[in-house]
């Protein structure tokens, strides 16, 4: 009986490690970075809250950048978006390029109501090439505020040319009618997860090519 009492003592710590091993913590959903930029007014917070909130703010001038972050499911996978809302003045150009740099995405915005907006969004897309220094990075432009078609002075076929030059999808929003702006935002998170997934690959068939060649080395 005295054996038996040890042998059971002794088994004991490993049941419990073994348990202890087997509860795994649950992996955070992937986390997307979402930048808005563009020039004021254009409508980059009533996007991002009627996205957020399902909420349409006209009169929302933000005098610093907002963040915010909400879970999604994208595609049948949940993951988290945290969406940089710019100001989008030009007192704010100074801290700008730290914005750029922790995005991963932008939503490079514009009103089609003002051709001014528009020409700024030339600048806008020259910030974040020099500032990730990346041709390929997730972009999209980003009509604004097609409910006032009637009063348009942008046109469509001058918003489509520039964004088969730069190589990007072009969609207009309505923030008050709420069309196309889940779509811009799923549309860019799909950018960003296949740029990731890309990347993730091209570092694992480094870390192979590495192996392979202390390989070949050792048997050298």
């Amino acid at each position: 009986m005295r054996r038996m009492g040890k042998k059971l003592k002794g088994e004991s710590p490993q049941l419990v490690s073994k348990n202890a091993m087997s509860k795994k913590p649950t992996p955070q959903p992937t986390l997307h970075k979402v930048i808005m930029v563009g020039s004021g007014g254009v409508g980059k917070s009533a996007l991002t809250l009627q996205f957020m909130y399902d909420e349409f703010v006209e009169d929302y001038e933000p005098t610093k950048a907002d963040s915010y972050r909400k879970k999604v499911v994208l595609d049948g996978e949940e993951v988290q978006i945290d969406i940089l809302d710019t100001a989008g003045q030009e007192d704010y150009a100074a801290i700008r390029d730290n914005y750029f740099r922790s995005g991963e995405g932008f939503l490079c915005v514009f009103s089609i109501t003002e051709p001014e907006s528009f020409d700024a969004t030339q600048e806008f897309r020259e910030q974040i090439l020099r500032v990730k220094n990346d041709e390929n990075i997730p972009f999209l432009l980003v009509g604004n505020k097609s409910d006032l078609a009637e009063k348009r002075r942008v046109p469509l076929e001058q918003c489509r040319e520039r964004a088969t030059n730069w190589g990007v999808p072009y969609v207009e929003t309505s923030a008050k009618t709420r069309d196309n702006v889940d779509k811009v935002f799923f549309d860019l998170m799909r950018e960003i997860r296949s740029r990731k997934s890309d990347e993730s690959r091209a570092t694992n068939g480094d870390v192979k090519g590495k192996n392979r060649r202390k390989i070949k080395c050792a048997i050298l």
